[in-house]
């Protein structure tokens, strides 16, 4: 499957219109039973779905910016590069910039993009794109450009060698290059000595946004998720564990000096507060407990 070959004409298209046809409207409906409400773009007709995917990565994003474009493109190479079968999923989580009509212009052939109308968290935007992943191991990588997507070439070959339940990008391997701010540096510290105290995880950094799972722990984990923002990644390693997954593979990761995220004291505060909330869903109301 060539990433890069050039493309048929593409028809018309506009993010306020609803796929047509047969497998249009099952894709809309799969969306719809997620719970969000979803406009789709052409995609869903257009896009040739690849035969069972070696993986599936999700790029969620709102407004990323100009960088946008080429950090897909970046990520296509690194993949082309891996040799694997592969599909990427871009969702829109409510973008109102010209992203959508980045996405357009690439024409690549194993990118599918879904657009939530309203904005409902990057948890949210997750989900939908992990549900939609057809891979045998679903991931998922920033859209904003501070991670660098070369690491995925890494993370595929962990996979196949030694198949761990989760491999996670992380600011703590000592092979990592990571250039930032003091306060951010602080702030990352602070929080992973929360998780490790409130979680017990033996995980050193649940946040480096870029992550790919098995199948099956994402089959049975999402399910009893209900993060929508910042939290889902810690999440996604809490239920996974709750679940007896526990092959959790840290792998470095180059982050660059941009630093032009959403992470800001609001976001900070309510990240905070989703982790408060799913210490109290495991602790206090053993939620997560309900299929174990």
């Amino acid at each position: 499957m060539d990433g890069r070959a050039s493309a048929p004409e593409r028809p018309p298209r506009s993010p306020a219109q609803s796929s047509q046809g047969a497998s249009g409207e099952e894709y809309s409906a799969e969306l719809a039973r997620s719970g969000y409400v979803v406009v789709s773009s052409d995609s869903a007709t257009y896009h040739p779905e690849p035969a069972n995917p070696l993986v599936s990565i999700v790029v969620p994003f709102y407004n990323p910016g100009a960088a946008f474009e080429s950090a897909i493109r970046e990520i296509v190479e690194v993949m082309e590069g891996t040799g694997v079968s592969y599909e990427l999923i871009a969702v829109s989580d409510g973008s109102t910039d010209s992203s959508i009509d980045a996405l357009g212009r690439m024409e690549i052939l194993t990118l599918k993009d879904v657009y939530h109308v309203q904005r409902n968290g990057k948890g949210a935007a997750l989900r939908t794109g992990l549900r939609l992943g057809k891979g045998q191991y679903l991931g998922f990588i920033d859209a904003d450009g501070d991670i660098d997507p070369k690491a995925l070439a890494g993370f595929i070959s962990v996979l196949i060698a030694f198949q761990p339940d989760i491999v996670l990008g992380s600011k703590r391997h000592p092979a990592s290059q990571v250039v930032y701010p003091p306060a951010r540096r602080l702030y990352s510290f602070v929080y992973q000595q929360l998780i490790r105290r409130l979680f017990n995880l033996s995980v050193r950094d649940t946040q480096t946004g870029v992550k790919l799972c098995r199948r099956e722990v994402i089959e049975r984990a999402l399910p009893l998720m209900v993060e929508k923002r910042f939290a889902f990644d810690l999440e996604l390693f809490v239920v996974a564990s709750r679940l007896g997954y526990d092959r959790f593979v840290e792998a470095p990761v180059i982050i660059r000096e941009r630093f032009s995220s959403t992470v800001n004291i609001i976001s900070v505060a309510r990240t905070l507060l989703d982790t408060l909330a799913i210490f109290y869903r495991e602790r206090v109301l053993h939620f997560y407990d309900r299929v174990t």
